[in-house]
């Protein structure tokens, strides 16, 4: 992603602290992926994306082998510290062809709230779909698009980049807001194959933790996820 995009430094250091406890990132994005992955164990997966490694843990729990990409070296420093030897871990700029993967090398692969970061899309879901066996799966969240509508205004079809501040902190991130369209568009038109779409709810665990946020996440969507196929 471009430099202005990807989480460096301090803003890095933020995002790995906060997405193991988040409501948004641990108990409402992280398990709606997960539960689209199924049974994994055995499963070579590729991580795009793979930030502080908070979803290379949990796959690699599930019995899964995993490599995990990331243009930040600072959420790869968090990652290392997590995961250890377990999982493969490389500095890569999600922006460049996968040169270090072969072709139909990877059984899965994950790209969780990262789409929306990037310029170069349409080239990665090539790469993707090149990486991946026949039969294989790519896991897909973002933004949902009537959160952005909600948040930013103007016009559901608007397809401009936007900064949202996180609040509670100075940091702010930068992403391409796009309506649903686009969003099914793009992955259709790279040759995947919709097995599954959701609009993630939290987890029960976080009705004991954050009762408003719990309540917020019910009855407003936040996030999409979707899973796909490999033809």
């Amino acid at each position: 992603m471009p430099p202005k995009n990807a989480y460096h430094d301090a803003l890095g250091d933020y995002f790995a602290e906060h997405a193991g406890i988040s409501p948004y990132n641990a108990y409402t994005d992280r398990p709606a992926m997960l539960e689209l992955a199924g049974d994994i164990a055995g499963a070579r997966i590729l991580d795009v994306g793979c930030g502080a490694g908070h979803y290379a843990a949990d796959l690699l729990a599930r019995g899964a082998k995993v490599v995990g990409v990331d243009g930040s070296a600072t959420l790869l420093e968090h990652a290392r510290a997590r995961v250890g030897e377990r999982a493969e871990l490389r500095l890569h700029d999600l922006e460049e062809p996968l040169g270090f993967a072969d072709d139909a090398s990877f059984d899965g692969a994950v790209c969780a709230l990262v789409f929306h970061h990037l310029t170069r899309r349409t080239q990665l879901l090539g790469e993707l779909r090149r990486v991946l066996r026949p039969g294989g799966w790519l896991l897909v969240s973002t933004t949902h698009p009537a959160a952005d509508w909600r948040h930013f205004g103007g016009s559901y079809y608007a397809d401009d980049w936007v900064e949202l501040s996180l609040k509670g902190s100075p940091f702010s991130i930068c992403f391409q807001r796009m309506p649903l369209e686009t969003f099914l568009g793009e992955l259709l038109s790279a040759g995947f194959v919709l097995e599954r779409l959701i609009e993630p709810r939290p987890v029960p665990d976080l009705l004991e933790i954050d009762e408003a946020a719990y309540d917020k996440l019910h009855q407003a969507p936040c996030f999409l996820s979707v899973r796909l196929a490999r033809p």
